[in-house]
């Protein structure tokens, strides 16, 4: 076979697509049937320099793609194969990936040093391939540039795959070292200078000991400034990016350097190419974003008890930061405003004006107003652009107070500018800024800014606006969602009304549109014409009622069975599915009140009879959409819901096996619980099936872990619809339960995003529980429970100990210590009593801030009075 791999691999590139697919199955059958021999080979075709580079490129490629999968469960096994390999088998592949390391082609030793870096991120964990860092350290003494390189960069890629704490410290040290000494002005390579310079990015998590010292983190500082400076433009840009990582990694140590930092960025933004001009701007919105947060966190007035203190860098810098961004916003590049993926120095400039303004409030506007004054209304549009930019770039940090004498000043002038402007980009950003504006100052009431007076003026610009060409149009629908968004709690009647019928037919109109399909148009008039009657009134549901046979009919359209292309066939599930989010919107809100709900059901036939078409299209958006819609047809329609439930189960158990698209299993989840609380026992027949299928998904490993805290809630919401019926599932529902309390219950040395999910799970653990009390309260069958109610309270006492539940899980948890008590009486009286910290919690939740969890605590605190007093 090994005479034949390099052809085969050279076969699996061919244009000839049987070619090409013969020799992919080749490959698969070699990988299937003897997995040692097949993985010697490739790592010999990459070690040969002998071979072609095509050939040797793909069977790196193929050899990472053996050790490494996107989906979790896949890699899982893909690292066990790995681990079960003889050990023989294992060093001969490493010895050739790093003979490999050396090799004169570039593309080999890049390949090579990706494949090492995957092995180690299995491996060292797992304490093997000890010898690695060392053997990897030697190379860096070598003469040869191209080995320097290769190694560099493998340290770079190591760095990135392992974690800091499979490391010893002597090692980081030796590692850190190698790296910024090739990023030493000295180095004469270049390829090795940026080698090392990108591997320093890798390597910087690792550094936390020596940032601590300032004599190691002057060196290293030092270092990178000066690799900012380099005649190379690729060292410069990733100089810049370890300086970008530095500013969020090592916030609290940047004070020394920080003059020196806006003097390099300052230069860079001014002179630099752009790749390199947009990192300095970035190291300055990393800095906000630091700075926001601590803010944020810690509240104005600041203690010395804060984690990392603020040094309020953004203030200190802002005389000369401002004026810096100002003048990048006259950078702009021409049709910017067609291209949804653009990037470039005036838009990372606004975007940092933004994150200024936030950070530092009303100080920004009297350093901003200057340039808008004067900039404004001159005829160069880029002046023009760059004034409005600035405009909308404020709108977000500085008070009410500041900002709508400046606003009430500025809309007409804007007003006037979104229709009679002559430059499209003036335009786009025009409706932009009037979008930001409705979004940020809607609402202050003392001086309002939409007015009786311009209402009209305001929705007739908009509306006209929606006529022009298509990024523009989907600005001004932007800007008309945020006008109605904001009269959302406006009571009964909202200075919209007058408009609604006219509003909705203009936006019907645009959805229309022959270029709909650009700039996102239809997506954003849709997503708007949901906002509007979301935020609609009492006064205009004659209107709404009469949307669903026209938003019901659009949907009729797309089902007609015409032959698509794949291209059509995407654009279609598109449309099918804004046109189900459309409906969704419509159903809520028809079905918040009896009036209304009495009068949709008349339409609850033939859109439940459409949903079931949309279902036999096959589309993940789709039908995430319409399972929504369903949900909120059942909670319109309540227990009439029960005739459909014989067709459209099929569908409900078909969402909820769909573990690729597990959005669409997570919603399906949700509806669960709708259909639950809208069927309530006549759920009954159904909950076989449904039960079955959710503890399958519990106990799978290939479901996606986002999904499972909401099954959980599901148990509960079953429980309490069916009642004592849920004893034949405690059996299998309380284990789950259980098991996945006690994994829940310690989070220490968890990061935010896994303490965060852990949350999640015990809301969802709680509210099953809180279900199945009270589903059982009042039945001969509670004593069913009793054998479970130590378990609960013992899990409530060890998040309780933890001391890291949100305020969702405080008040779902003293729930369940109040259905506990309640459901179970005088036997939990006594358990209650025994519980380390039940009274401690209770305290605690009576005199949290948030009255919900008052709330619930009051009535737990009656619930536990009454079982122990019986």
């Amino acid at each position: 076979m090994a005479m034949e791999v390099t052809q085969i691999l050279l076969n699996a590139q061919s244009i000839d697509g049987n070619v090409r697919k013969h020799a992919e199955d080749s490959l698969k059958q070699f990988q299937e049937q003897n997995l040692p021999s097949f993985l010697l080979s490739l790592s010999g075709e990459l070690a040969n320099d002998d071979k072609p580079v095509e050939s040797r490129k793909l069977a790196g490629l193929i050899l990472k793609n053996a050790l490494d999968a996107k989906e979790q469960h896949r890699k899982f096994e893909l690292v066990q194969s790995w681990l079960s390999l003889d050990a023989a088998v294992k060093a001969q592949i490493k010895t050739c990936l790093l003979q490999t390391l050396s090799s004169p082609v570039p593309d080999a030793r890049s390949t090579a040093s990706q494949v090492i870096a995957k092995i180690a991120g299995i491996e060292l964990p797992q304490k093997q391939w000890p010898e690695l860092v060392g053997s990897l350290l030697s190379n860096i003494h070598q003469l040869a540039a191209n080995v320097k390189q290769a190694t560099l960069e493998t340290l770079g890629y190591l760095c990135e795959e392992v974690s800091p704490n499979v490391v010893d410290q002597d090692q980081v040290n030796k590692i850190l070292t190698a790296v910024v000494q090739g990023m030493n002005a000295s180095e004469a390579n270049n390829d090795v200078r940026l080698a090392a310079t990108r591997a320093l990015y890798n390597a910087l998590g690792f550094a936390q000991a020596n940032f601590s010292n300032d004599m190691e983190r002057d060196y290293i500082m030092r270092v990178v400034c000066e690799a900012t400076m380099s005649p190379e433009v690729k060292i410069r840009q990733a100089a810049f990016e370890c300086l970008v990582s530095i500013s969020s990694t090592y916030y609290e140590k940047l004070a020394p350097y920080i003059q020196d930092i806006f003097n390099i960025t300052a230069k860079a933004v001014r002179e630099d190419e752009e790749p390199v001009a947009l990192q300095a701007i970035e190291f300055w919105s990393s800095i906000c974003d630091e700075e926001i947060d601590i803010l944020e966190e810690y509240g104005e007035e600041f203690t010395g008890d804060s984690a990392i203190p603020c040094f309020y860098f953004i203030k200190q810098a802002l005389p000369a930061l401002v004026p810096l961004l100002l003048e990048t916003l006259l950078k702009q590049e021409e049709d910017q405003d067609q291209d949804e993926g653009a990037w470039n120095i005036a838009m990372a400039g606004g975007t940092c004006l933004g994150l200024v303004a936030r950070a530092v409030g009303d100080d920004i506007v009297p350093l901003v107003m200057p340039f808008i004054e004067e900039n404004i209304t001159k005829p160069d549009w880029r002046q023009r652009e760059a004034a409005t930019y600035a405009f909308g770039s404020i709108l977000e940090g500085p008070s009410p107070d500041k900002l709508t004498p400046i606003v009430n000043v500025a809309l007409t002038f804007m007003l006037t500018a979104l229709t009679k402007d002559p430059n499209n980009q003036v335009k786009d950003t025009t409706a932009w800024t009037l979008g930001r504006i409705f979004e940020f100052l809607h609402g202050s009431i003392d001086t309002p800014i939409i007015t009786q007076a311009n209402c009209q003026q305001i929705i007739t610009v908009l509306l006209q606006s929606m006529k022009d060409v298509p990024n523009v149009a989907e600005k001004a629908c932007g800007a008309l969602y945020f006008l109605a968004q904001g009269y959302e709690e406006g009571g009964p009647s909202s200075p919209l009304t007058p408009f609604f019928q006219e509003i909705v037919q203009a936006l019907l109109t645009v959805t229309h549109r022959e270029d709909a399909s650009e700039s996102r148009l239809r997506t954003a008039a849709y997503e708007t014409l949901n906002e509007v009657v979301r935020c609609s009134t009492d006064e205009t549901t004659p209107m709404v009622l009469q949307l669903v046979p026209v938003i019901m009919m659009e949907l009729h359209k797309t089902l007609e069975g015409q032959k698509l292309s794949s291209d059509e066939r995407e654009k279609q599930s598109e449309l099918q599915g804004l046109l189900c989010g459309c409906l969704q919107v419509i159903i809520q809100k028809l079905g918040s009140s009896e009036a209304t709900k009495y009068l949709f059901t008349q339409y609850a036939d033939p859109i439940m009879d459409l949903f079931l078409r949309v279902f036999a299209c096959r589309s993940a958006t789709v039908h995430e959409e319409a399972m929504l819609a369903i949900g909120a047809l059942a909670y319109a329609t309540g227990p009439d819901f029960a005739k459909y439930m014989p067709e459209f189960y099929k569908y409900l158990e078909m969402g909820l096996q769909n573990f690729e698209e597990y959005q669409v299993c997570a919603v399906t989840v949700g509806v669960v619980g709708d259909i639950c609380r809208a069927l309530e026992d006549k759920i009954l027949p159904y909950c076989d099936g449904i039960m079955t299928q959710l503890l399958k998904n519990l106990s799978s490993n290939q479901l996606h872990r986002s999904v499972k805290p909401p099954i959980f809630s599901s148990f509960g919401d079953i429980a309490l619809a069916i009642g004592e019926n849920f004893e034949k599932y405690l059996m299998y529902a309380m284990p789950m339960l259980q098991s996945a309390a006690e994994l829940s219950a310690h989070t220490s040395g968890a990061d935010d995003d896994l303490i965060e999910y852990t949350n999640s799970l015990r809301n969802g653990i709680l509210e099953a529980y809180s279900g199945i009390f009270q589903g059982f309260k009042n039945s001969p069958k509670t004593q069913l429970l009793i054998p479970y109610a130590l378990h609960i309270l013992q899990f409530l006492d060890s998040i309780y100990m933890e001391k890291d539940m949100d305020d969702v899980v405080m008040k779902t948890a003293v729930g369940v210590l109040g259905d506990l008590a309640d459901t179970l009486g005088s036997n939990a009286g006594s358990l209650i009593q025994q519980s380390l910290s039940t009274k401690d919690f209770l305290n605690e939740c009576l005199s949290s801030d948030d009255h919900l969890i008052k709330e619930s605590a009051e009535w737990a605190k009656l619930a536990i009075n009454r079982a122990i007093s019986v």
